[in-house]
């Protein structure tokens, strides 16, 4: 499977914590920058035969990137260098997408995930992590957590996605950008009836799937991963000395 790691973007508070660094991907953790930890592990498996890696034209002759087989350059929202990520790939093929601040990204974590993108054959898996399985680990990595019927989730670092189906994405990500601080523009793109059963806990994975499949008009399913390495990312400045830590309780 071919694999696009998203290293785009501009410097913030995290950037800010490693001199030169154009932006979070190229702080280290234990000595080794964030997007290099990433390329490591997705090199590792045998499940990736190739790597692109979408970062800052200005950052593309650094080691850090040495592993990846091919750069592109990023574009200034993320749609963008997904967009760029994806161009000229095979329309059908299911491709791998992380994010770049995976710092304890693990080969089997990676293999599973593939595994199941292929089983479940969808335009869009969307990566997330029960709550139980990330807590029995990483009791002490905060994230936003949403409540379905069958559990706590949150998101991860890793989706599966046919190129075929990111134009229908792209709108999708317009429209909730549009409507995500007015309730009743939210309620208009998702409905009144899933929102009231979100609100309340009662909405199911098999319906959110449903419902996500029905707004972009390609088959959208949830890849629950038995890995929580796969949700541990570095988002905000407090979260770099946990990263360093789980680094140090890895080797």
């Amino acid at each position: 499977m071919i694999a696009v790691v998203l290293a785009g973007g501009a410097p913030d508070d995290v950037a800010a914590l490693e001199p030169g660094a154009v932006n979070k991907a190229f702080v280290r953790i234990g000595g080794i920058t964030l997007v290099e930890r990433t390329l490591r592990a997705l090199r590792s498996s045998a499940r990736i035969d190739r790597i692109i890696v979408v970062a800052p034209s200005a950052a593309h002759g650094s080691g850090a990137l040495a592993i990846a087989d091919e750069r592109r350059a990023d574009g200034a929202k993320i749609r963008v260098s997904l967009r760029n990520g994806l161009e000229g790939l095979a329309p059908d093929e299911i491709v791998l997408v992380t994010t770049s601040d995976l710092p304890i990204l693990s080969t089997a974590s990676i293999d599973d995930f593939i595994t199941h993108a292929r089983a479940i054959d969808a335009d869009v898996g969307y990566g997330c992590i029960e709550r139980r399985v990330h807590d029995a680990v990483f009791p002490s990595v905060p994230h936003t957590w949403a409540r379905l019927r069958e559990g706590i989730f949150c998101g991860g670092g890793l989706i599966a996605i046919k190129p075929r189906a990111l134009p229908a994405l792209e709108r999708f990500i317009e429209r909730l950008g549009a409507a995500r601080k007015n309730p009743l523009r939210l309620a208009s793109l998702f409905g009144w009836d899933v929102l009231l059963r979100f609100t309340f806990g009662r909405l199911s994975i098999q319906s959110a799937e449903r419902r996500a499949s029905q707004l972009l008009g390609a088959r959208v399913r949830a890849l629950i991963s038995p890995y929580p390495e796969t949700g541990v990312n570095v988002d905000r400045v407090s979260d770099v000395a946990l990263a360093e830590e789980l680094v140090r309780r890895s080797r």
